[in-house]
C-alpha cells in the first residue's frame, strides 16, 4: 500500500505524518496523533461521534480521508475547548441540563451544536434538531440536548463567550 507523507493542522499544531492512503482522518487522529476525544462510531458517517471541524464545518471523520485533510484547519473537541481551562459555556449548559450522560456523544454533539450557534444564533428548537440529526445519542432522548442548545443561544452574547 502506497505512504504518503502529510502535514495536518489539528488545533492550530502542524502534524508531520506518513499515511497509507486508505487511512481515515479518524484513523490518524485517534490512533497515530492519540486525540481519544475524536471516537470511533459507526465508520460509515452517520453517528457523529467521530465529528470534528474542517475549516470551520462539522465533518465525519471516518469518511475523509487522511491525505484529503493536508491543507484543511482541523479542529477536535479539545482544540475548540481546552479541558484545562474553564469549560465553554456551552458545555455548561449541557451540564446543567444533564445532556451528557455517559458522554460517547458529546464531542461531536458540542462540535455540531457550536457550529450551528455560530451561523444561526437565534436558530429555532426545529431547527437545533436537524442541525444535529447526524448526531446520535443512545442516552438521553435527545431533549436535554435540544434544551442545552436553546438554553445555550438564548444566553446573553456576553455569556456565551461572544461580544455584547
Amino acid at each position: 500500500m502506497i505512504r504518503t507523507q502529510v502535514v495536518l493542522r489539528v488545533n492550530d499544531r502542524d502534524h508531520e505524518v506518513w499515511v497509507r492512503n486508505d487511512r481515515t482522518l479518524l484513523d490518524v487522529l485517534h490512533d497515530d496523533l492519540g486525540m481519544p476525544d475524536v471516537r470511533y462510531g459507526c465508520a460509515e458517517g452517520v453517528c457523529g461521534t467521530c465529528t470534528v471541524l474542517m475549516d470551520g464545518d462539522p465533518v465525519s471523520a471516518c469518511c475523509v480521508y487522511a491525505v484529503q485533510a493536508e491543507g484543511h484547519d482541523i479542529v477536535t473537541l479539545r482544540g475548540w475547548s481546552d479541558p484545562q481551562d474553564e469549560p465553554h459555556p456551552l458545555q455548561k449548559c449541557f451540564l446543567e441540563r444533564g445532556a451528557s450522560q455517559c458522554g460517547f456523544c458529546t464531542p461531536g454533539m458540542l462540535l455540531t451544536a457550536a457550529t450551528l450557534a455560530e451561523r444561526n444564533p437565534d436558530a429555532s428548537r426545529e431547527e437545533i434538531r436537524h442541525e444535529l440529526v447526524g448526531n446520535l445519542c443512545r442516552c438521553t432522548g435527545y431533549q436535554a440536548i435540544v434544551d442545552a442548545v436553546e438554553d445555550y443561544l438564548h444566553a446573553p452574547a456576553v455569556e456565551r463567550g461572544g461580544a455584547q
